[in-house]
């Protein structure tokens, strides 16, 4: 190994004195920051909110400051539904609802995965990436659709949001200390060798202390309720004794088999045409797994544009932090030139990206627009879940590029796909490690 020495500073500093503009460069980098120093333009015809092809949304919903983007694009999907038949534009399931029973679960599974690798060491990779984060509050289209499969929907109005589910920094810390501690519990009994009688009662005892955690944060889910609404027209409806699960059957047309995760992942480990899947991040035990069909890059936009044109909004994955002004609701690839900048190739094809750990799936959002030129998308209208106050109303604009370089994953129908690609359907999924770039 080599140190970094005096006489290597004095030659950096005499190539930054000689670099062209370093003093202006210096000045606006310190003075704004390296985005608003970098910046492309972001008001220009290319970007303005008018589409060729367009879907009629309502309000958008606000996750605050949680990261249940992905439980939120998924229920913006399957509320349009609910709206168009009963008259509901801007109805909102309770995201508060699901979330409890997401975090129920994710403790849960902690625990399996836990006793499942009590023989390894604690420094192994696999029991690392469990210690890491034991309950956090991100996910997958495909854990929404198996709490919604299991636990049903309610009205916002039944379980509003709180404080906790609102803000959820402070019950991340508290839950990850619990289950951190109650992973050294349950290893310790394990490698004992108890009877497995005995680990299912300790389980039990530690989920039941999870359970009441959770319903002080986030309230205690209610079990019947009754459903009362004015549609559109002002017609007023009043239903009673539902459980959540009856409600879900009753007011959502909605069948979550129909559906498929595409993504695109050109790492040369994956195939395209192939099924995967990451049994250890399957939330909810025995129930909807995690599947993910993954195609060519150029699939995501065809498939997502089919869907739009068939009256359906698309559910996606993407690294919303790329590329991004978040005030104007602008995502355009290029948006900050830092090469320029810089005087730096900051360029990265998709695939080192993903290898190098710069790609991140950070967000889930939801495509319901979309303009088409000569056959070609041009941009997207996004429906966001920051709130009104971002944006256009909470809608976002994504030109071509950004959905190039950060979309990753669509969720559209099966009946979308190729017959190839149907036939990969049927294959039997590749389990991925859970610390792959999917998950």
């Amino acid at each position: 190994m080599s140190e970094i020495t005096f006489d290597q500073i004095k030659a950096f500093q005499e190539q930054l004195a000689h670099h062209p503009a370093a003093a202006a460069r210096s000045r606006a980098v310190q003075n704004v920051g390296p985005q608003a120093a970098s910046r492309e333009a972001i008001d220009g015809e290319d970007m303005k909110p008018v589409f060729s092809l367009d879907l009629d949304t309502g309000s958008v919903a606000n996750q605050k400051k949680s990261g249940r983007c992905w439980l939120f694009a998924t229920l913006n999907t399957v509320r349009h539904g609910i709206a168009d038949e009963f008259g509901l534009k801007d109805f909102e399931f309770s995201q508060n609802y699901n979330a409890f029973f997401d975090r129920l679960e994710k403790a849960n599974l902690f625990y399996e995965n836990i006793l499942a690798t009590a023989d390894k060491p604690l420094d192994d990779r696999e029991v690392a990436t469990y210690l890491s984060g034991p309950d956090q509050d991100g996910g997958h289209y495909d854990q929404a659709a198996a709490l919604i499969e299991k636990y049903g929907l309610v009205p916002k109005s039944v379980m509003p949001e709180t404080y906790n589910s609102n803000k959820t920094a402070e019950l991340n810390s508290v839950l990850n200390e619990k289950l951190r501690k109650d992973a050294k519990v349950l290893r310790t009994q394990k490698q004992q060798h108890p009877s497995d009688d005995a680990i299912a009662a300790k389980k039990r005892e530690l989920l039941s202390v999870v359970y009441r955690i959770l319903a002080y944060t986030f309230g205690n889910p209610p079990t019947t309720f009754d459903f009362e609404y004015r549609d559109d027209k002002k017609q007023y409806h009043r239903d009673t004794g539902l459980t959540p699960q009856t409600f879900f059957k009753k007011y959502v047309k909605w069948h979550f088999d129909d559906y498929i995760v595409v993504a695109s992942d050109p790492e040369p480990s994956k195939k395209y045409q192939q099924l995967y899947t990451i049994k250890a991040a399957n939330t909810v035990v025995e129930g909807h797994p995690l599947t993910i069909l993954n195609l060519p890059p150029e699939r995501l936009e065809q498939l997502a544009l089919a869907q739009l044109q068939a009256g359906e909004v698309v559910w996606f994955g993407n690294d919303v932090l790329a590329d991004m002004d978040r005030k104007s609701g602008t995502l355009k690839g290029g948006l900050f030139n830092y090469n320029d900048l810089f005087d730096v190739d900051f360029h990265v094809d998709k695939a080192d990206r993903i290898v190098t750990t710069e790609a991140e799936m950070s967000h889930a959002m939801t495509f319901t627009v979309a303009d088409v030129v000569d056959g070609k998308v041009t941009k997207w209208k996004v429906e966001n879940s920051w709130g009104k106050d971002n944006g256009h109303d909470g809608y976002f604009v994504a030109d071509a590029s950004w959905f190039d370089q950060y979309v990753y994953e669509v969720v559209v129908r099966k009946s979308l796909l190729t017959e190839a690609e149907q036939a990969a359907l049927q294959t039997t999924p590749i389990n991925l490690p859970v610390w792959d770039f999917l998950n």
